[in-house]
């Protein structure tokens, strides 16, 4: 995959980034997009393709860029395919900050140091070339406002962008909400960025449950699932005799 054209991750992270904050909208589930993105630019390159609710790797090459690259790598490890909404909500530690770097060595945005309360240093993110961010912005406009299909990587891009939530931030108040509509529309233009646009909206809303351990030996339930023991009475508070005791003590107490 050459670098003459944007990735969906790229393009996914500058969409979100406000220009006059510097810093991302959505941040926590913006990784969630991220790694939803990852997925669909994958598919585009040939690399992955879906498998009902599940990813396969149908071409283990490289990419060339080095972050995807990690991305096929573990997916291939798996050995077989891996539903989309488990890969989506797996452990994403610093995916924005690895894009963000990412961007600021290809020059497309500039870091900017400052501090916060005076005292706690941060970084802001400013869009070194407005006209990239505009012309991305343009496409989902296009689409929005034409209602012609949009291309697949347009439509993937729409479909996260409303899946990561923002619509109320490129769309904002009643004025957008037509817009934001139109937006989740899109999501059918793309079966791919469908896909990976419900599983990130799924682990949003905890459905990214791990898989269910196996039964024991010779199907004994996991140790977890066995019945404890009965717990110790609270300090201070006679134990209660069984049944049988009471029985023994009555009998006791005849004779």
């Amino acid at each position: 995959m050459g670098r003459s054209r944007r990735t969906l991750p790229e393009e996914l992270l500058l969409l979100a980034l406000d220009p006059t904050t510097g810093t991302t909208a959505q941040p926590q589930s913006l990784d969630l997009g991220l790694a939803g993105a990852q997925l669909v630019e994958l598919a585009l390159a040939g690399r992955i393709a879906p498998d009902g609710d599940r990813i396969a790797v149908v071409a283990p090459r490289p990419t060339g860029d080095p972050t995807l690259d990690c991305a096929l790598e573990l997916l291939r490890r798996r050995g077989a395919p891996v539903r989309a909404v488990h890969w989506i909500g797996g452990p994403r530690l610093g995916l924005r900050q690895t894009y963000l770097s990412h961007l600021e060595r290809c020059g497309m945005v500039a870091a900017v140091p400052g501090q916060m309360c005076g005292v706690l240093p941060t970084t802001r993110y400013q869009a070194t070339d407005t006209a990239i961010s505009r012309e991305i912005r343009a496409r989902l406009d296009s689409a929005i406002r034409t209602g012609v299909p949009p291309d697949p990587r347009t439509a993937a891009l729409a479909a996260l962008a409303h899946a990561v939530g923002l619509g109320k931030h490129l769309y904002p108040g009643n004025e957008g909400r037509s817009s934001r509509s139109r937006l989740r529309d899109l999501i059918r233009h793309d079966p791919m960025g469908g896909l990976v646009a419900h599983a990130v909206m799924d682990v949003q809303n905890g459905a990214a449950a791990p898989p269910r351990r196996p039964p024991g030996p010779a199907g004994r339930p996991p140790a977890a699932a066995r019945s404890a023991p009965a717990p110790e009475p609270a300090r201070g508070v006679p134990m209660q005799p069984h049944h049988g005791s009471m029985a023994s003590m009555a009998r006791a107490a005849v004779h």
